[in-house]
């Protein structure tokens, strides 16, 4: 009798001769039974090791899947649109839509040949100095009878010269007056001069044009204070980081008044957008900070909508769900988030982001081999209508229209999602991630459909990811913070040249009248006629 046994993938086979066996019933039967109990335990451990194999196997496909998102969000493009979406309304079966694909990428047209781009013409505005280059006079002749040529025309072509910055000292003189007559006499007199002008820097070498240009440079063009202080080593200036940060953290102060009047103004409105992200701050007791931004209207000029574009950013020393409590204390408008669950403590109704949605799938398109992707792709073409149907609203005369045209197409295509949400979820293993990626959409899925409720939501939380993005690319350079204080100074001066972006305003420009007129005003006095609307520069 032979008995199968299997240990670590290796067979082995004890062989058992007829003339070995008993031959009394009863000992054979013993024997079978024995055999049945080793066999049985045999078989119970080779189920237990296929399932931990399972479950290793489970495990390396996830490490492999982060490894590859991870290659894919430093090196790859950050494109999120579907390949192979050439009609967004068809009704597509998963196993179609593999094929649907493949089709695609093999009859895709050839590429169109590229035209030749054409330069825009250099602003009229821009000073110019006109170089002739003529012949000389005695070439003005004809080379056959010697005849006088006349001018025929002209070719002209333009060049953009670079003057670098120039830097001057501006020396201010205080003529200080006295009575001869009553100093003869011995009599007191009173020395009269005038009163030096109100500066951001008290006795200090820095003017408004100067603390702009620092400010900006940080700040908008993300250039750390070590560089800005070689820069200035170039111009013979020894001008050390330290005294920069000082003048920053003073900035920061004189400005404090404005962010709260735009804080004011934000939590007026009935539409917000919010998002946070990690900051290092080196004399924080906590590894990783947060800064917060909360933003309202668009990043770019729209004159003709009643809605301010403001853009606050706010450091905390943690992502708790006290900090955007405090931040919107009083706030119960909509808030426009991500599925982050602390801002279920704000008192705002939220409302849900569907390009989070939308990326847990596409995460899975991009790390995962095409031929098992159908279902992650079939997700994305369902949430892809949902874009189109807004971006056919969007081109409606009126806003009324627009939202109009969302009601009424938009329903259908969520009500067609979520069915295959739910059949779908019933179907996957809980444990991988397109199973995740179908649950996040239906426990977010009260929060999605909200921006059916009124015109001015939005469809996902770009507006507030955009805000947050000069902040993180600045981050990359100057790296971390050295302190809590500082954070809180680098969160109010970019809020003002966000806010000033938004408002199609030059950040310089508008810092630099800033700096000359907040140090003329007192601490009661209104500074409405200052908001980036309403300035002016």
């Amino acid at each position: 009798m032979a008995v199968n046994c299997r240990e670590f993938g290796i067979i082995h086979y004890h062989e058992t001769r007829p003339d070995t066996l008993p031959n009394d019933v009863e000992s054979l039967k013993k024997l079978l039974l024995e055999q049945q109990a080793l066999l049985s335990q045999q078989v119970s451990e080779i189920s237990e090791k296929d399932s931990q194999l399972a479950q290793w196997q489970s495990k390396y496909q996830n490490i492999l899947e982060q490894w590859r998102l991870a290659q894919q969000r430093q090196f790859g493009t950050s494109s999120e649109v579907m390949p192979g979406q050439r009609d967004l309304f068809d009704e597509t079966s998963e196993d179609e839509l593999d094929s649907q694909v493949d089709d695609e990428q093999e009859n895709r047209p050839p590429a169109k040949k590229r035209t030749q781009p054409k330069r825009k013409l250099l602003p009229k505005d821009l000073p110019r100095e006109t170089v002739v280059l003529d012949i000389p006079e005695e070439e003005k002749v004809c080379d056959g009878c010697q005849g006088e040529l006349h001018k025929m025309g002209e070719d002209k072509s333009e060049k953009l010269e670079f003057i670098p910055a120039q830097l001057k000292v501006l020396e201010t003189v205080r003529p200080k007056y006295a009575c001869r007559h009553c100093d003869q006499s011995g009599t007191h007199s009173t020395i009269k001069q005038r009163e030096p002008e109100p500066s951001m820097i008290p006795k200090g070498i820095a003017t408004p044009s100067l603390l702009a240009q620092i400010i900006t440079g940080k700040f908008q063009y993300s250039l750390p204070l070590y560089r800005q202080e070689t820069l200035f080593q170039q111009y013979g200036i020894e001008l050390k980081r330290s005294t920069m940060s000082s003048w920053m953290a003073t900035s920061a102060q004189v400005l404090q008044g404005l962010y709260h009047l735009l804080r004011q103004v934000m939590l007026q409105q009935s539409v917000l957008h919010a998002d946070e992200t990690t900051l290092q701050v080196i004399k924080e007791k906590r590894g990783s900070c947060y800064m917060w931004v909360y933003c309202s209207g668009k990043d770019s000029p729209d004159f003709n909508s009643p809605i301010p574009n403001i853009v606050l950013y706010d450091f905390q020393p943690s992502r708790a769900g006290a900090c955007p409590k405090n931040f919107l204390s009083g706030y119960n408008g909509y808030l426009q988030v991500d599925g982050y669950a602390a801002y279920e403590q704000t008192e705002a109704t939220l409302v849900g982001c569907w390009a989070h949605a939308r990326r847990k799938f596409t995460d899975i398109v991009k790390t995962t081999d095409k031929k098992k992707t159908g279902k992650a792709q079939l997700a994305l073409s369902k949430i892809q209508k949902l874009y189109a149907i807004e971006s056919i609203a969007q081109q409606k005369e009126t806003k009324e229209e627009a939202y109009q045209h969302r009601l009424k197409h938009a329903p259908t295509a969520l009500e067609d999602y979520k069915a295959w949400l739910e059949k779908e979820s019933k179907r996957l293993p809980p444990s991988s991630t397109i199973a995740k990626a179908v649950q996040y959409s239906l426990n977010q899925w009260d929060k999605l459909i909200q921006y059916l409720k009124a015109p001015e939501l939005q469809l996902d939380n770009n507006r507030a990811e955009r805000a947050i993005k000069p902040f993180v690319i600045g981050r990359k350079n100057w790296l971390f913070a050295n302190t809590g204080n500082g954070a809180k100074s680098s969160a109010v001066l970019y809020s003002i040249i966000e806010t000033a972006k938004a408002n199609g305003l030059i950040p310089y420009e508008y810092l630099v009248t800033l700096f000359e007129e907040l140090p003329k005003r007192n601490v009661e006095d209104s500074l409405e006629d200052l908001l980036p609307w309403s300035i002016k520069l």
